[in-house]
Formats: C-alpha cells, sequence, structure tokens
C-alpha cells in the first residue's frame, strides 16, 4: 500500500446497473404464507436463531467440518448428497430452521427439501465501476440457491457484516440483489436482523446483499470486523500475517484455507471492541518495533476467493512477548491490540495439523513442476543459503539449456538429498511462486 491517503473516491459516473424491482418485493405488506410457522414457536426459534448468529460472527471457530449443518434440534441433520469445488446439494430431512456455520447462511423449511449452493464473486457480476460507487456497498457474501421443491423453503438468512448497534444505517437501505438473465433484479428483504436479511417464500437465484446508500455517507459506514493473525513456524525466523476483514464467516474460512496451503497457524484474537469504518485506513505497529509491511491496512471487502491483502512481518526466533496494535489512522484512536508470547507460538506449532508435507507435494508433481516453475534466480539462491545446494550444484543447473531441464536438474539433484532438502525447495517455491503452489495443490485437492 502506498502512502497515500487511503479515503475512497466517489465515482462521478451516473451509469446505472440493468435492474427490475418487481412490485410485490418491495411491498411492506408482504402476504404471510398460511404455512407458516405458528407466533409462539416462531417466536422461540428467532431468539436462537439470533444468539446463534451472534456466536458465529464473534467466535468463529476451526474445529468444524465444513460441510456441517446445524439442524432443528442442534443436530448435525442435513444430508450431504453431493459436492464440488464450488457447490453443495444437501437434504434437510424435516421441517426447522438449518444453519451452515461456515458461511452464515441459513434456512427456514416446512418440509424436506433438496438444496443445491454454490459461491459467486460480486467483481465477476458487479462491475468495479459500481461496486466501488457510492451508492452501493457489497455488504455479505454471494450465494447460488436452488431448492427442490421451491415451496418447502419459509426462509432464506442471507449474512450480512453491517452493524446495527450504533443506529447510523437505515434497514430500507437493505436490498438483495438476484443476478438473472435480465441483470441485476433488486428486492427488499422481508426484515433485516443484526447479522442476517431475511427474504420469506423466496425466489432462487445467484444472490446476496447490497447497501443502497445517500451519497456521501459511504465511508461512515460501521462494519462488523475480524482481525485474523496467522504465523508460519520457523526455527530461525517466525513469520506473522496480520488481516483485517469485515466479519464474514465464508471469507475467514477461505483465509483460513490460504493460509493453511502454506503452514499458517490462526492464533485466537479478539475481534475489535466496536464496529470498525468501511473504507478507512487503520495503521498497524509492534512494541519489538519490527518492520512490518505495508504498515496500512484499509478496510475493504474482496469476495471469498479472491487475493486478500495482509500485513507481514518477521519475528526472529521469538524470544520476547511482541504487543501488536492497531490504531485508526484519521482518528488516531486504538482499536485492537494483542499480546503474542513465544509459548503462543510453541504451542501453536504443536497442536497445527501436520497432514501436508512439503517433500511429498514436490514428488508428486515433479513433473508439473518441471513445466511449470519460471524464473529459478531466486529458488536457487535460497538452497545455497539453506546449504541445500553447494556452489557447483547450483552451476550445474544453470548451465542447462532450456528452462524445463534447469527445473529437473534441480528437481531430480534435491530430491536425491531427502525430505529436509525438499521441504526447503518447497517454501522457496511457496514464497517466489505461490500462486503455481496453490494452483497444484487445488490440484490434488
Amino acid at each position: 500500500m502506498d502512502k497515500k491517503e487511503c479515503h475512497e473516491k466517489s465515482s462521478s459516473s451516473d451509469e446505472e446497473l440493468p435492474r427490475r424491482i418487481p412490485t410485490s418485493s418491495v411491498s411492506e405488506d408482504q402476504e404471510s404464507s398460511e404455512e407458516q410457522v405458528s407466533g409462539a414457536v416462531y417466536s422461540e426459534m428467532h431468539q436462537m436463531i439470533s444468539s446463534i448468529y451472534a456466536e458465529l460472527h464473534f467466535m468463529f471457530k476451526q474445529d468444524y467440518k465444513y460441510d456441517q449443518f446445524l439442524g432443528p434440534e442442534g443436530n448435525v441433520d442435513a444430508e450431504l448428497i453431493n459436492k464440488s469445488a464450488n457447490k453443495y446439494s444437501l437434504r434437510f430431512p424435516t421441517a426447522g430452521w438449518y444453519l451452515w456455520s461456515a458461511t452464515g447462511l441459513g434456512f427456514v423449511v416446512r418440509d424436506a427439501v433438496t438444496v443445491t449452493i454454490a459461491f459467486g464473486s460480486w467483481s465477476q457480476h458487479l462491475g468495479l465501476d459500481l461496486q466501488h460507487h457510492e451508492q452501493w456497498l457489497a455488504a455479505g457474501p454471494l450465494f447460488a440457491v436452488t431448492a427442490e421443491p421451491e415451496e418447502a423453503v419459509a426462509e432464506i438468512h442471507l449474512p450480512h457484516f453491517i452493524s446495527l448497534q450504533a443506529g447510523e444505517v437505515d434497514v430500507s437501505w437493505f436490498l438483495v440483489a438476484h443476478f438473472k438473465d435480465e441483470g441485476m433484479v433488486l428486492q427488499r428483504p422481508s426484515r433485516v436482523e443484526p447479522f442476517y436479511a431475511v427474504l420469506e417464500n423466496p425466489s432462487f437465484s445467484l444472490m446476496g446483499i447490497l447497501l443502497r446508500i445517500a451519497r456521501g455517507t459511504r465511508l461512515s459506514i460501521p462494519i462488523t470486523s475480524n482481525m485474523l493473525l496467522y504465523f508460519h513456524p520457523h526455527p530461525e525466523d517466525v513469520k506473522f500475517h496480520l488481516y483485517l476483514v469485515p466479519s464474514d464467516a465464508l471469507l475467514m474460512k477461505m483465509i483460513d484455507d490460504e493460509e493453511d496451503r502454506f503452514c499458517g497457524v490462526r492464533l485466537q484474537t479478539s475481534p475489535p471492541v466496536e464496529p470498525l469504518t468501511f473504507g478507512a485506513c487503520y495503521s498497524v505497529s509492534n512494541s519489538a518495533h519490527l518492520e512490518i509491511i505495508p504498515t496500512e491496512l484499509k478496510l475493504s471487502y474482496r469476495s471469498p476467493g479472491e487475493i486478500q491483502p495482509f500485513s507481514k512481518f518477521y519475528a526472529g526466533q521469538m524470544k520476547e512477548p511482541i504487543q501488536l496494535e492497531v490504531t485508526d489512522k484519521r482518528h488516531g484512536t486504538l482499536v485492537w491490540k494483542t499480546v503474542v508470547k513465544p509459548a503462543d507460538i510453541q504451542l501453536g506449532a504443536a497442536s497445527a495439523p501436520r497432514t501436508f508435507s512439503g517433500a511429498v507435494f514436490v514428488r508428486e508433481n515433479h513433473q508439473q513442476l518441471q513445466a511449470r516453475v519460471g524464473d529459478l534466480k531466486g529458488v536457487l539462491d535460497d538452497l545455497q543459503d539453506n546449504e541445500v545446494l553447494a556452489k557447483n550444484e547450483k552451476e550445474l543447473v544453470e548451465q542447462a539449456k532450456t528452462r524445463q531441464s534447469k527445473n529437473d536438474t534441480l528437481l531430480t539433484m534435491v530430491e536425491k538429498k531427502g525430505d529436509r532438502a525438499l521441504e526447503l525447495l518447497f517454501r522457496s517455491l511457496s514464497e517466489r511462486d505461490p500462486y503455481l503452489v496453490s494452483y497444484l495443490r487445488q490440484l490434488s485437492l
């Protein structure tokens, strides 16, 4: 991030998205289905739903199964029928409320129903010029939802991360965006709760929550946010990554997965005490005067699956505690702090799952790496610095005539040196070409 003031500039364009707002969907007096749950039972269920959503946002855990749904009695009652990289088909066997804790997406169903869910990206469906326009703010993830039979679904609960506590946001600003063949169709939700908006008797499409707000007020929108802190253990130089993101369970799960690909371990930290401001910049500092790059984080929203910005710093062997602080750059107020002790790193490293092996990855992807690895100069320097390669071995690789022959010579040479050498090669490749490593790991899932 450069040193410019990090305030988002308003677009001067008056261009509008193609949109159709059905009269029936914006009416304040939407009809209630005769099959809705009775008032007393519904009220009790509503209170339970609200409390669980609050826990989901503020106490996000990593110890759940990703495809796990909470059922009507708090049990895992949904049956996973089929799943692929971006699509889940589930069977809800009985009437009641179901919550996908990994995403915050919920359903109230009248009867047994089969639901199919996929994920979308705002940037693919809402042009960047309009996405950053002062009147529009993406307020949660996009889901492509279908149901069979459709009439079995009484409500869909679409998660959002807008803070309603301060009273600065009018719930009339909330709209559900449906992306259909004719463009973006806007619908008012039946009601808006602190962590989700409700569609009663829903239609099915690619859908998510948008805020349409008055000109000049976007930067004052309060966002329920989280600080995510990961460390990458190493005997000589522990590395940290710090993310500032909206409290979107799906987004946090995607960051967890991406960090896990490179052996990052998340430390348990508290969220910011107060909701933060969308579009504002926050300064990151530490008590040990370690170099942090970048020193500022901007609170913005990128869809899950897109590259998320973070601050990075190295802490050597971590012999002393480090205090991290995040302050509002504009007002100079402290918004978050935590202390990381050497014992936290030792405990986290000991408890972190060690299911992934860089050595196995390199061996299994020899041909792919031989064909795809680009410039080897940095990798060769890393391996020489770590005493994996002697000077004459490095020169032997460099003397190969083609890029692929250089790659093959290096891979074959390192494989003969054993697992430690392969782990160091994997670490170097992860640092030098993270996109290639991430791509190859996706192929092996």
